[in-house]
């Protein structure tokens, strides 16, 4: 999916992976005199650009200020870079800053651009934009009833911020269908990375909506308070839900990782600087024992999203369900130059255990399981043989098993939810199998 750049529409650009912020030092920048390959600056290039600048000031149509020129000269030199690299001013640092941190402002969507159209990459947890209904790959055509096609990702993004409790209309297009309107109120976005739920008895899920400084601990947490919720007895499986999450910081999805395997290779990365080369092992600490555990994955699963599932699938400690994860597989650096602006280059690629390059293909699942819904179906006769009056008894002197019409019955996730409800009978299928066998 050839995306030309992404942002967080809330007021952050794209927070897919981060290295350098917050969780890990800021890969340092060579010295030009320390390095054989340096080679002179092109004089002649500098000429033109210092003639082109000249022009621009001198016969453009409106006045332009040197700062501008500058500063669109910057952006101009990483626009043609990959669709992560790009430059931060004051205000776009600190809204990165505070993505991270989980609490900002806006819709709580990252969108990108797949050939000049503005498209949902994933919804939020607990947002506005998770809360009216968005599903990753839906495509925005109008905001505010203003065409979004010919619009630049910074413009898009500009008109979705805005003050938190003003509303905005976005006109969506979903798996090519009419097009229908979705009306959402600016919020300021105070986002909890994981959430834990007791599904029935021996079986929960950890859903990990993004990856911000603190999501390995609530993992860890949220694994403690499920044995908890479960009476104290091991549970007998986990789903790990990474549907529909961005990434974030690379140092939170090394920590989840080591919540589940005691040893080996979590994730490496490669790039051309000396110290862009990082490997990230595991800690003996394995709190989620050996529980078994499938990992649902889908096409808004990236960048940090796919180091876990990956590292999972590698050490064959998982079982993948859903369908292809995104395929973000680079490294971006935040490096904070004078006067509160920052670069965030892309400065290397990251690889699973066995040395998978994710970029640009994903990770695979296991088994494939699209996304559907469940439709229950109502018992045609709502009774059984052992409501019948006059019905013989069990021969080994079982108790008899009546019917059960519950219509109250609050519905469970696995009931509604078509991945869940396939990853729960994976589940229960593995304990089956290696349960003792008595004859």
């Amino acid at each position: 999916m050839p995306f030309t750049r992404t942002y967080l529409a809330s007021a952050v650009f794209s927070t897919l992976l981060i290295m350098g912020l917050l969780s890990t030092p800021t890969l340092a920048v060579p010295n030009p005199a320390d390095t054989a390959a340096t080679q002179t600056l092109p004089l002649n290039d500098l000429r033109t650009f210092a003639e082109v600048l000249e022009r621009i000031k001198t016969a453009y149509v409106e006045p332009i200020d040197d700062k501008t020129l500058f500063e669109n000269a910057i952006k101009g030199m990483l626009s043609n870079l990959d669709p992560h690299s790009s430059y931060l001013d004051p205000e776009d640092f600190r809204q990165l800053q505070e993505s991270t941190s989980g609490e900002f402002g806006g819709l709580g969507i990252e969108v990108g651009l797949d050939d000049g159209v503005l498209q949902v990459i994933a919804p939020i947890d607990d947002t506005p934009a998770s809360e009216a209904g968005l599903e990753a790959q839906d495509l925005i055509i109008k905001i505010d009833d203003q065409p979004t096609k010919g619009q630049s990702l910074m413009e898009a993004v500009e008109k979705m911020r805005g003050k938190p409790g003003t509303s905005i209309r976005l006109t969506i297009v979903r798996d090519g269908r009419k097009p229908f309107d979705v009306t959402l109120k600016r919020a300021v976005i105070k986002s909890r990375s994981v959430k834990g739920q007791l599904l029935e008895d021996d079986y929960g899920l950890i859903r990990v909506s993004q990856f911000q400084v603190n999501t390995g601990s609530e993992v860890a947490k949220a694994l403690g308070a499920l044995k908890k919720d479960n009476k104290g007895k091991p549970l007998q499986g986990l789903i790990l839900d990474l549907r529909n999450n961005p990434g974030g910081v690379l140092q939170a999805a090394v920590e989840v990782t080591d919540q589940f395997i005691s040893d080996g290779l979590i994730v490496y990365t490669k790039g051309r600087l000396a110290n862009a080369e990082l490997r990230f092992s595991a800690t003996a600490e394995n709190i989620s024992g050996d529980v078994p555990l499938v990992v649902l994955i889908n096409g808004g699963s990236a960048s940090a999203s796919e180091i876990v599932a990956g590292a999972l699938q590698d050490h064959k400690r998982a079982v993948l369900m859903g369908t292809d994860s995104f395929g973000k597989g680079s490294v971006q650096t935040v490096l904070p130059l004078n006067n509160d602006r920052a670069l965030k280059l892309t400065t290397a690629l990251y690889y699973t255990p066995k040395g998978r390059s994710i970029q640009a293909q994903g990770i695979a699942p296991d088994i494939v399981v699209e996304r559907a819904k469940i439709s229950q179906e109502d018992s045609t006769l709502g009774v059984k043989e052992a409501d019948l009056a006059g019905h013989l008894g069990n021969g080994n002197g079982g108790p008899d098993k009546r019917s059960k019409a519950n219509k109250e019955q609050k519905p469970r996730l696995q009931d509604e939810d078509y991945q869940v409800n396939q990853a729960m009978n994976l589940l229960k299928g593995m304990n089956v199998l290696k349960a003792p066998k008595t004859l």
